[in-house]
């Protein structure tokens, strides 16, 4: 694969990432009503996130209420909030970045060496963003863990357990690390090696006699 190409790729991958890491942040999915048991208590279906809850009727009616305080909110919450606006910013910055110096676009083509330094600078921020969003992730499903498998009386079909969101942040924060990563292979040192080899295997002009 050229350079070219898995800059591209690399790009792509991370750009799919930050998508699916603001779908994730935005979804209300991140734990779920649990349904395992002998059987149903409820008719309703409940779904909580990062900013808001959901009531999910048998009829289909969906109800959401946003989150009304945020200091009153749980410590794994509001941690959670944070490390995904952290992710999301990195990853914008991290677009904009390697967009510069791709060396697909023709910005900076006059200055192969720094415009590579840029694209791995870009690299960098995505894969920076990626841990971010595995790190919030992560410790969200381990709350949610270990509220279901703890002692309580609350039945174990009235719990909570995984929810879809949870899933696509860890495919965000996948492809974030694989795109970050294959961005930074543009390792500027090899191309000026490569310069300098070009200027010493260049014949010297003949000199002249008298």
């Amino acid at each position: 694969m050229g350079a070219g190409a898995r800059e591209l790729g690399g790009f792509l991958a991370a750009l799919g990432g930050w998508v699916a890491a603001l779908a994730a942040a935005v979804l209300p999915q991140w734990r779920q009503s649990s349904y395992a048991g002998d059987a149903i208590i409820t008719a309703v279906g409940l779904h909580e996130g990062l900013w808001m809850s959901c009531a999910a009727q048998s009829t289909g009616q969906v109800q959401c209420r946003l989150h009304d305080s945020l200091l009153s909110l749980d410590v794994h919450i509001q941690m959670s909030r944070a490390l995904m606006v952290i992710s999301l910013l990195l990853g914008f910055f991290g677009i904009i970045v390697s967009v510069v110096g791709m060396k697909c676009t023709k910005v900076g083509e006059e200055d192969p060496v720094t415009k590579s330094r840029i694209a791995v600078a870009g690299g960098v921020l995505f894969v920076l963003s990626g841990l971010c969003s595995l790190a919030a992730v992560s410790l969200y499903a381990t709350q949610v863990t270990y509220e279901f498998f703890r002692e309580s009386t609350v039945p174990i079909n009235a719990r909570y357990e995984f929810g879809s969101s949870l899933f696509i942040g860890w495919g965000a924060a996948s492809l974030s690390m694989l795109g970050g990563s294959l961005l930074c292979c543009s390792c500027p040192a090899k191309e000026r090696q490569g310069q300098q080899y070009h200027r010493q295997s260049q014949p010297s002009m003949p000199q002249e006699f008298v």
